[in-house]
């Protein structure tokens, strides 16, 4: 079974030994399970296709920090069936520019984004000092799609770029390690403040 009925996720493998329990890759047709395993715990990892948690994360109704995102109602309540499509649209053009499976693309992209160390503050005798903590697995992962996320609606907001083609530019650039991605900027940024806090 193919994934959008087009590509092949069986073969798959992460490079990345800490991040393989919690990657899904079961093969599926359509990944949209309509959060049916959502009382399981951490069925984030187990249960739900990786495909699926970047389009959940494509449904979040805007983001109030630095990033400029459009405000919704407030309500978890995108169209799936429009996301599905950005999705599909997405991986097919990573498929023309590298000629790989997109799937294959994507992952190798997640990997790459995963910060490995973020800061934490504490405090202490009334003042708050920084401290780098390990990231656990789990949470690398829905950082990197995070940061993806981020940096794909950033570019498309205001102007006349697609959000098909900027998730698919972000997804690509963050294979090659380009600093140009969000993601990759982001974890850098990231591991760099853990890395003066020691």
């Amino acid at each position: 079974m193919k994934i959008f009925d087009k590509w092949e996720t069986e073969g798959l493998k992460t490079t990345d030994p800490g991040l393989k329990r919690y990657i899904c890759l079961k093969p599926l047709l359509v990944p949209r399970t309509g959060g049916r395993n959502t009382k399981i715990q951490f069925h984030r990892s187990t249960k739900t296709h990786i495909i699926e948690r970047l389009m959940n994360k494509l449904m979040v109704p805007g983001h109030i920090k630095k990033h400029k995102h459009k405000r919704s109602s407030g309500h978890c309540t995108g169209k799936s069936t429009k996301v599905y499509q950005v999705v599909q649209d997405a991986f097919n053009k990573i498929e023309k520019q590298t000629n790989k499976n997109p799937v294959e693309v994507f992952l190798k992209a997640l990997e790459n984004a995963a910060p490995r160390e973020e800061i934490n503050t504490i405090e202490y005798g009334g003042a708050r000092y920084p401290q780098p903590v390990e990231c656990s697995p789990q949470r690398r992962i829905d950082l990197s799609l995070r940061f993806m996320i981020w940096g794909a609606y950033s570019k498309s907001f205001k102007t006349n770029k697609k959000i098909a083609d900027c998730l698919a530019n972000e997804i690509l650039a963050a294979y090659k390690l380009d600093i140009k991605s969000n993601a990759i900027s982001k974890k850098i940024e990231l591991e760099r403040q853990a890395d003066a806090s020691r």
